[in-house]
């Protein structure tokens, strides 16, 4: 079976010209919009007519010109039916799984995952009477039996973070279509390298502000799936993006829109760098995780899922040992080498680096980062592409050399 082509698709799907012919679309910021005849805007409100129907727009908390423009694309990207733009990567996935279930229902989730997602799983969600297993991503036997006759949900990242262990997808959705529960991928880390839909996946997430963006200039979200999903996410009763409002400002979907077009040829070289950075640090016997690495375990099935061309990714780890060499390390890369900025998030044009136990993966318990395989030592490290890879490899060497050596 031939391999799913993200550039080409994006490639391939309708080009929008602004209003006056201009190259780029033009940006909507009306909140509301006019019909022409009174009796049309029952008709939206029953769901009868709407953007994707006949061009109708009501209110761009629902569906917004210039927002439908970037889900178009991104549906084309992702090879979706459809997608919806959100404020942020937490609204996508809250309002995803908000919308697939209720109080009394239960989600198995990878143990693996950004600790934002966690605490919203394990602190917030039990509030609204919805329960979750953590299984480790790694291990799919574990999705397997935590099955219960109340799931309705598989939930996992692809690549995890910050651990990097990989969710076997294809066998997900094995699963999950077994059970007939829905698998929910979230796909931050690799947008472009691999395509969970593909692979078998009900739902993709996204945090926009990342890679898919690029320039950390923009908090927003996103949701890919079939029409009924996208439709029952933005309906007017119980549709939860409509109704709890995590919406895109149409001025943040136009930067993103004018960024979609090179993140193939940005994640290709955020790749290649990572690769380099990678193999060098594990030639220098520093223990590093990078899904590109023969050595790393799960090689062979990133291997069997990526989309050809585009590397393993620009997300790479260095275990420390400890929070204190590995702050020190930090504070070496970044105020004597100049190379990378100490800072949360990823995707950056140039590299960012923290320390996950004490930041983004705060939220978990020190017992549970153990569990996970998650060391107070690990620095995360989002590889940029600024400078030359020469002069950035140099940096890496001296800086291991003066503080892991």
């Amino acid at each position: 079976m031939q391999k799913f082509n993200p550039e080409q698709a994006m490639c391939e799907t309708r080009r929008e010209f602004g209003e006056h012919g201009g190259v780029a679309p033009s940006i909507s910021r009306s909140s509301t919009f006019t019909v022409m005849e009174p009796g049309t805007m029952p008709e939206i409100f029953e769901g009868l007519r709407g953007p994707y129907k006949d061009g109708c727009y009501l209110y761009s908390r629902h569906f917004n010109p210039t927002t439908n423009i970037l889900a178009r694309y991104l549906a084309a990207m992702e090879g979706s039916e459809l997608a919806a733009c959100t404020a942020s990567g937490m609204s996508a996935i809250s309002s995803a799984l908000l919308q697939l279930c209720h109080c009394g229902d239960h989600i198995i989730a990878s143990n693996t995952i950004y600790g934002g997602t966690y605490a919203l799983l394990k602190d917030v969600f039990p509030q609204m009477g919805i329960s979750t297993t953590f299984v480790d991503p790694s291990d799919t036997s574990g999705f397997k039996a935590a099955v219960k006759p109340e799931t309705k949900v598989i939930y996992t990242e692809t690549f995890a973070n910050p651990t990097l262990k990989i969710a076997d997808i294809p066998e997900l959705s094995k699963i999950s279509k077994k059970n007939k529960i829905k698998l929910v991928v979230d796909n931050t880390f690799t947008p472009v390298i691999v395509s969970p839909l593909k692979l078998g996946a009900d739902v993709v997430v996204y945090s926009l502000t990342k890679f898919v963006n690029g320039a950390s200039d923009i908090i927003a979200g996103a949701v890919c799936s079939g029409t009924d999903f996208i439709y029952q996410l933005m309906n007017l009763h119980t549709g939860r993006l409509m109704l709890l409002g995590p919406t895109m400002d149409p001025r943040a979907a136009f930067d993103i829109i004018q960024r979609l077009p090179h993140l193939p040829m940005r994640m290709r070289e955020h790749s290649t760098r990572t690769l380099a950075a990678a193999e060098l640090l594990f030639k220098m016997g520093i223990k590093t995780v990078y899904p590109g690495l023969p050595a790393h375990p799960q090689h062979k099935l990133a291997e069997s899922m990526i989309n050809q061309g585009y590397g393993y990714g620009g997300i790479m780890t260095v275990d420390c040992k400890t929070k204190d060499r590995a702050e020190n390390f930090m504070s070496v890369l970044q105020n004597q080498e100049q190379f990378g900025l100490i800072a949360v998030s990823l995707g950056y044009f140039d590299t960012l680096i923290s320390c996950s136990g004490s930041s983004t993966s705060s939220e978990i318990s020190p017992d549970k980062q153990s569990e996970m395989g998650l060391s107070p030592g690990l620095v995360r490290f989002s590889i940029g592409y600024t400078g030359s890879l020469e002069k950035r490899l140099e940096q890496i060497e001296r800086a291991v050399q003066k503080c892991l050596l």
